[in-house]
């Protein structure tokens, strides 16, 4: 039976792609680093620089005034995927600080936020005259446990916002709200000229009456 001089082997190559190899691969190897922390370790913290927390701070939200937020961060052992910074004030609202939605990254040290930008773009939920503590948390959320390692949430900044009232001229109807019209009839010259008249005349009178008794 002919064999086409191969003997069935396809040229002498023992059906191995003729190279007279094992066709082989070597598998790839991969490494991953795993995050060891102790279980003594301190739970990360935030301490504010700017402003400092021992005062409240007032804010007028208006245009071009910016409020810059700063902070530094210690005992961090497993770096934030990024930070969320919120404003969380008296009337009960949330409000995202910062110009990302109150998004920054993880290893961030300040913000800076513009409250009139924010109050433009969102009129339905204006900035309250309030105020409001700062909330700052890693990608667990505020609400996540201490934990060795891992940032902790921390709202310990306190701050006030107040809009001032839009300028109205005298001429178009302007009025003070917390004068009191008797005390500025009071204190007219006027009307202390004419409380010191009586006042001489009746002492006047009564030490013309006793001079006029000791007769």
């Amino acid at each position: 039976m002919a064999d086409n001089g191969n003997g069935n082997n396809n040229g002498g190559n023992n059906n191995n792609n003729g190279n007279g190899n094992a066709n082989t691969s070597t598998p790839a190897s991969s490494t991953t680093t795993r995050l060891i922390i102790p279980a003594s370790a301190p739970a990360g913290e935030i301490v504010f620089t700017k402003p400092l927390p021992t005062v409240t701070s007032y804010y007028k939200v208006a245009q071009g005034n910016l409020i810059t937020f700063g902070w530094n961060m210690s005992y961090i052992l497993a770096t934030p995927t990024h930070l969320t910074v919120s404003a969380a004030c008296s009337g009960g609202n949330t409000y995202p600080v910062g110009p990302t939605d109150g998004i920054i990254a993880g290893t961030a040290t300040q913000v800076v936020w513009d409250p009139y930008s924010y109050q433009m773009s969102n009129p339905n939920t204006p900035l309250p005259q309030a105020v409001c503590n700062l909330m700052i948390c890693d990608e667990r959320g505020f609400g996540a446990v201490r934990r060795a390692g891992y940032l902790a949430p921390n709202n310990a900044l306190q701050f006030a916002l107040y809009t001032p009232q839009a300028y109205t001229p005298l001429a178009s109807g302007w009025k003070c709200t917390i004068c009191n019209g008797a005390m500025s009839t009071a204190t007219h010259p006027a009307a202390i000229s004419l409380l010191v008249t009586i006042l001489i005349c009746l002492l006047s009178g009564f030490h013309l009456l006793r001079t006029t008794n000791n007769r």
